[in-house]
This record gives structure tokens, C-alpha cells and sequence, in this order.
């Protein structure tokens, strides 16, 4: 599978810009004099399906052929990405069947079964979602697109750092750092090469669950480290075993470092979140702002970029 590059990023934004929102870059007082910087807020939980996981899902969806189309798309997900491709398969007019845990937010179920899809749960402890999937994609024809190992997924995700460093430049900014949450790695991977096409100077940083700091600990060994899956369940939408090779092999060429943060560190950041910013913040979509509030990058007098990936989460 070849890797996208920043040119395959920069024609995503303009293949999906009429079926997504630009969220806005958002800035806050307090924030910026608790951590010393200037602080560009992505809060893509203003994103239509609640999570940045739309870009990708639509960008993928609609590089379809349209003859195959009619035979579907599969998808497996905790739930953000199963929002986004029920929304874009509904876009398009195409079924879409979603391998989803059984024990996925009921909020992120019930969002995606507004949108049409079908839903086969399965049991993420005892069976293999990846194979259940491509039982599907045997028996229908389908197109399978996952949630981050897919060069037109990544390139998607990266859509919403080329907004951001528009929307800083015409501010009179520039980005000294951009922390991403990352799970699977596609999100911060398509990040990654936007930042290489427009702001190569720009140090790219992943943000992670302790317990799940895959990616983190994969940049300082040099090649794909597994997690032993014991760590808590609590940031739902980013517990992946290990970095997705196709997602590896971009980040460990163009990420600086990674970093952890415990379960009380993210709701910290979810309270910060609402207290302040007056938007909800699901657990993974809050690490990175987790990662900056815990001081594990000094943000002093530097303009640093924070993404918000998610805001789907239960009461």
C-alpha cells in the first residue's frame, strides 16, 4: 500500500470541503496564561458526526468508483469512525455495514444506526474484528475501509491541519508545535504531511493514553511497539494494539516524540474543556490537551496547535 504525501492531503480538502464544516481555530485566555503560550484550539467535535474521523471517511468513500459503489462499504470501529462512514455511505447513497464492539458508548451506537448503517456487534476481548469484516467484504462485494490504515484515510484526517494552519497564518502565527491524539496513528500521520507541505517546522507530537502509548514508545525504539492491552478502557476511541505499519512508517519520519497521560489527566482536560471552552470533549479526544495542561510539552511563549478530536461521549 503506498503511503500518501502532502499533495494527496491538500487535493482530500478540496475533493470533500463541500461535505464537511471548516471547524474553527479557536483561542482562550485562560489557557493561554495557564500554560505560557499561545494556544490554537481544533475543536473537531464541531465536526458534523462529532469527531474529525468524517474527513477521512468521506475522503475514502469517495474515491469509490461509483459502479462499485452500489455494493457497499464495511467498516470496523469503536464508534467515530463508524459515525463517519454511516454518514458519508448515507451521503452517497451506498449501504454500509459497521463491525462494532459490544460494548461501544451507546451514544456512538446510536449515531450510527441514525444514519442507516448495520450494525454486527462483536466481543472485542474473545473475537477478531478484522475477520469479521472480511467475512462481509467475501459474502457482499464490499469496499473495506479501516479506520486508519488506509492512505485515503489519512490523507482525509490531515485535512483539518491544513485548515488550522491557514486559519494561523492568517492570524499573523505560526505553529512551533501541533499535539494530536493518536490511537491507530492516521489521524496524526495525515497531520504530519500537512505540516510537511506548509509549516516543515512545525514539531509534531503524539498525544496517548498511559497504558496504550504505542506510538510513543515505537518513536523511541525505531520500529512497531505493542501494547499489552491491560491499560484502561477509559479513552475508548484510541485503544489500539500497536501503530498501523502504513501509519508507522510516516510518523517515525516525521513525528518528534509522544506522550502519556493518565486517566486523571484527561478528565482534567475534559472538565478544562467545558469549564472554559464551553464544548464537550470525549476521553480521547481530550489527550492532547491532556498532554499540554500536564505540562509534558513546555509551551512557554510558543504558538502550540491542540486538536480536540472527539466530542462523542455519554452523560
Amino acid at each position: 500500500m503506498t503511503p500518501p504525501g502532502p499533495q494527496d492531503v491538500h487535493d482530500a480538502l478540496a475533493r470533500i470541503k463541500p461535505h464537511i464544516v471548516h471547524t474553527p481555530m479557536l483561542r482562550n485566555a485562560r489557557l493561554d496564561a495557564v500554560t505560557g503560550g499561545t494556544i490554537l484550539i481544533k475543536p473537531e467535535m464541531l465536526q458534523r458526526t462529532g469527531s474529525f474521523k468524517l474527513r477521512g471517511a468521506t475522503n475514502a468513500l469517495l474515491k469509490i468508483s461509483p459502479d462499485r459503489r452500489a455494493k457497499g462499504v464495511v467498516a470496523y470501529s469503536s464508534g467515530n469512525h463508524a459515525q463517519a462512514i454511516a454518514c458519508a455511505a448515507h451521503a452517497l447513497k451506498m449501504p454500509a455495514t459497521i463491525v462494532m464492539p459490544s460494548d461501544a458508548p451507546a451514544i456512538k451506537r446510536e449515531h450510527t444506526a441514525f444514519w442507516g448503517a448495520r450494525i454486527v456487534p462483536y466481543d472485542r476481548a474473545t473475537e477478531d474484528r478484522i475477520a469479521i469484516a472480511q467475512n462481509i467484504v467475501e459474502n457482499t462485494g464490499a469496499t473495506l475501509i479501516p479506520p486508519y490504515e488506509h492512505p485515503d484515510v489519512i490523507a482525509g484526517q490531515g485535512t483539518l491541519a491544513l485548515e488550522l494552519f491557514a486559519d494561523a497564518a492568517a492570524a499573523g502565527l505560526a505553529l512551533d508545535a501541533l499535539i494530536v491524539c493518536t490511537g491507530g496513528g492516521g489521524l496524526i500521520a495525515g497531520c504530519a504531511l500537512a505540516a510537511a507541505g506548509v509549516s516543515p517546522g512545525t514539531k509534531i507530537f503524539a498525544a496517548e493514553p498511559a497504558g496504550w502509548d504505542d506510538t510513543a514508545r515505537s518513536l523511541r525504539a525505531g520500529r512497531r511497539e505493542t501494547n499489552d492491552m491491560r491499560g484502561s478502557p477509559f479513552c475508548d476511541a484510541l485503544l489500539t494494539p500497536t501503530p498501523g505499519e502504513l501509519t508507522f512508517s510516516i510518523n517515525r519520519r516525521l513525528l518528534t516524540a509522544g506522550f502519556a497521560v493518565t486517566d486523571e489527566e484527561v478528565r482534567g482536560a475534559m472538565r478544562f474543556t467545558f469549564e472554559h471552552l464551553k464544548l464537550v470533549a470525549e476521553p480521547g479526544g481530550a489527550v492532547a490537551l491532556a498532554a499540554l495542561l500536564a505540562q509534558k510539552y513546555d509551551a512557554t511563549n510558543r504558538v502550540v496547535g491542540v486538536v480536540l478530536s472527539g466530542g462523542n461521549v455519554n452523560q
